[in-house]
């Protein structure tokens, strides 16, 4: 059955052609599965609350009938505002009166609770400011909240943001207890609120089942925005603007998703009401350890492949939300993020902590994460525990490292300066392929068990060998995570980082010019190992954190003659394991691992320079570079060497050979391939396009050309 729902029209309906309903939630009230809501353009302010579930053969469909013209909003429109001028009382001993207004708004506008009241908190969310989950926007863009009146009549650019400018924007709250209402001040500068498009935070959520196990629902070419919604970390109820809420098939594709206060799209976790932000509340237990214990208690509550996860997220516009686009922690198990435009993500840097990134993800069991673009987001992608059978493929990633050098004047360290991939305290296998990586910063390893073939990587290797422990002051605090049955949600077995398990097939290095605050950031931690607690500040491109560890041969001689119980006491079991590599390529002063096989590199005295601009106009993006003509060349020279040696007799191996599932083997800990999830063979044959490779050459790229239309 099709329903029909126009906010346009003056009564509403039941929900046929002729006679729509008015609301959204009037059709998410009687939809059942097999049904399609069909919605006209307009403007719907509700916190839509699917009643039913889908099946997977007959799914039940909200569709905007114009894409993207349907808007689902959590905020208000704000009218009435004010001019503060000299001896009103809210002016205080204010001296600067223009720009700024005064609105007071009744309580009761706030259904769902007041967002001007409930404060962001919770699990690794660093309170620097007092933070409402509400916000006020000015044309769709959220402005900055401040915590006196002074931040509203004398506003100051932020040194945090990436849009300074803007974050003159100001607003301040309070309550006026004895009428019941929220009062807000708020400095527009040259705008006049009254004839602008002003609005304020009314919902926690857009689209999001109140009940648990509402599966197979398909959310498809709707505007989101402007919902309150709380900080959402792995040991909570995370909430997003939209999400389904614990349960199984949900597909959100093409829509535009911005301006939640914290999350976006929320694949997360469900409220475990003795553990939830637990850490925060009750201190006596570390994060880490309630993190372990909500694992296993979703474990025996339900968590299975059958009941949870396998949704897809695709050809979404995610930006400009406070956490996180896209965020999860369990359940998100066995899903797709694909085509999505992920951008902007923790620009205005008045939210801190341990959950923030483009994508963030906790347990991505089995996630395949391909053909994105994920940019100017404070991180790019977040694989935090449990990166399990996790995919990377065919993403193009920049600018995820903060890339205003004045962001980085006030940063003492380098573990919040961002990255496009960071994988933490995972055991693998996490496989990342075919990727453009061109942060100055691309990969940061505090983990094991991953594999990166066939990438254009232009930023450096960080953390590699450290960031594993929990930071104790004097005594041993290692991180135990778990890994799970392949391809199941099944806990394995818990334990902590012996560090490399790390294979590096295929990739062309590239050392961009360094930028000197990152330069002397990492040389002061070269200087002071000490400091190398989270990161080690690396910003030298290429396999090199590496040097020391063992090649696979080493590894295993250590245990050759070996007997067990009464043998000789050895590290062997708590040594690095074994790093793998082959077939890369190294240019402009990228540096090798001191044991690397097989690999190309020009003239370390005398680096080739290498051309590399990523340029964009009307929405396409276009990648130059000499990279790819500079490591033919260089490849041409060793194919004629190994041809000369072959001629005398002398056995050369290729540079670069077809690599595969086999070829990378397994995973350390859970013993797992690198593999497809239904557990086939995957063979990179083909590349970043999607095309086949005709030659087996290092690089994301089949063709070595100097245009890349990305």
């Amino acid at each position: 059955m099709k329903y029909y729902v126009n906010a346009s029209v003056a009564v509403s309906g039941d929900g046929s052609e002729e006679r729509p309903f008015r609301t959204i939630q009037e059709a998410a009230d009687v939809a059942v599965a097999g049904d399609e809501v069909l919605v006209a353009p307009g403007i719907y302010r509700e916190d839509v609350n699917p009643k039913n579930a889908g099946t997977e053969e007959a799914r039940i469909v909200y569709k905007s009938v114009e894409p993207r013209a349907a808007v689902i909003t959590g905020a208000e429109p704000a009218k009435g505002w004010v001019k503060v001028a000299a001896g009103d009382p809210v002016a205080e001993d204010a001296k600067d009166f223009d720009g700024v207004y005064m609105l007071r708004v009744s309580n009761s506008l706030f259904a769902d609770g007041n967002p001007f009241t409930t404060l962001v908190s919770g699990d690794w969310f660093i309170a620097t400011m007092i933070a409402h989950t509400g916000d006020v926007f000015l044309n769709g863009k959220s402005m900055y909240e401040v915590t006196d009146k002074d931040g509203v009549f004398h506003p100051v650019k932020s040194k945090a943001s990436w849009d300074r400018d803007f974050s003159v924007y100001t607003w301040y709250t309070e309550q006026d207890k004895a009428a019941n209402e929220t009062v807000i001040l708020a400095n527009f500068g040259a705008f006049d609120p009254n004839v602008e498009n002003v609005e304020i935070s009314a919902r926690r959520h857009c689209f999001y089942p109140a009940e648990e196990g509402i599966g197979y629902i398909t959310l498809s070419g709707f505007k989101v925005t402007e919902a309150a919604t709380q900080w959402a970390p792995p040991t909570a109820l995370q909430e997003g603007m939209i999400g389904p809420h614990w349960s199984k098939g949900w597909i959100i594709e093409d829509c535009e998703v911005s301006e939640s206060k914290c999350s976006g799209i929320s694949l997360g976790k469900y409220l475990q009401p003795n553990n939830d932000n637990k850490w925060l509340h009750w201190k006596y237990k570390d994060g880490t350890q309630t993190e372990r214990d909500c694992i296993c208690q979703a474990q025996y509550e339900g968590w299975t492949k059958e009941r949870i996860g396998s949704h897809t997220i695709r050809n979404c516009d995610i930006h400009d939300c406070g956490q996180t686009g896209i965020v999860g922690h369990l359940g998100g198990v066995f899903s797709v993020i694909e085509n999505n435009h992920i951008h902007h993500i923790n620009n205005k840097q008045n939210l801190a902590g341990a959950e923030i990134g483009g994508i963030k993800m906790h347990a991505a069991i089995d996630v395949q994460i391909r053909n994105n673009h994920i940019h100017n987001c404070t991180r790019g992608l977040w694989l935090d525990w449990q990166a399990q059978g996790t995919r990377v493929t065919g993403n193009l990633f920049h600018d995820n490292t903060l890339p205003f050098d004045y962001l980085l004047e006030s940063r003492e360290g380098m573990q919040a300066i961002g990255e496009d991939i960071f994988i933490e305290v995972s055991h693998g296998p996490s496989l990342i392929d075919n990727n453009i990586l061109l942060s100055d910063r691309s990969l940061k390893l505090a983990t094991q068990g991953v594999a990166v073939v066939h990438n254009l990587i232009a930023g450096s290797l960080a953390a590699v060998g450290t960031g594993t422990d929990n930071g104790a002051k004097t005594l041993s605090s290692p991180r135990y995570t778990p890994y799970h049955v392949p391809h199941r949600t099944e806990v394995a077995g818990f334990m902590t980082f012996l560090h490399g398990d790390a294979r590096f097939y295929n990739n062309i290095f590239i050392q961009k010019p360094k930028r000197a605050r990152l330069a002397g950031m990492e040389a002061f931690y070269q200087e002071h190992p000490e400091m190398k607690g989270w990161d080690d500040g690396n910003v030298t491109v290429g396999t090199k954190p590496y040097d020391g560890y063992p090649t696979v041969e080493e590894w295993k001689a250590e245990f050759e003659g070996y007997c067990g119980m009464g043998s000789e006491p050895s590290d062997r079991y708590y040594m690095h394991l074994p790093v793998w590599t082959d077939g890369n390529v190294f240019l402009a002063g990228a540096k090798p691992y001191d044991k690397e096989q097989h690999f190309l590199t020009d003239d370390p005295e005398h680096p080739q320079e290498i051309r590399l601009s990523l340029t964009e106009a009307d929405g396409r993006w276009t990648l130059e570079t000499n990279a790819f003509e500079v490591a033919g060349k260089l490849a041409e020279a060793a194919a004629a060497q190994a041809e000369a040696e072959a001629a005398e007799g002398t056995e050369a191996d290729p540079v670069c050979w077809l690599i595969d599932s086999d070829t990378l083997g397994m995973a350390f800990e859970p013993e797992e391939r690198f593999e497809n999830p239904d557990g086939s063979t995957i063979f990179f044959d083909t590349d970043y396009y999607g095309n086949s490779r005709e030659e087996y050459f290092a690089g994301p790229f089949a063709e070595k050309k100097s245009v890349y239309e990305l």
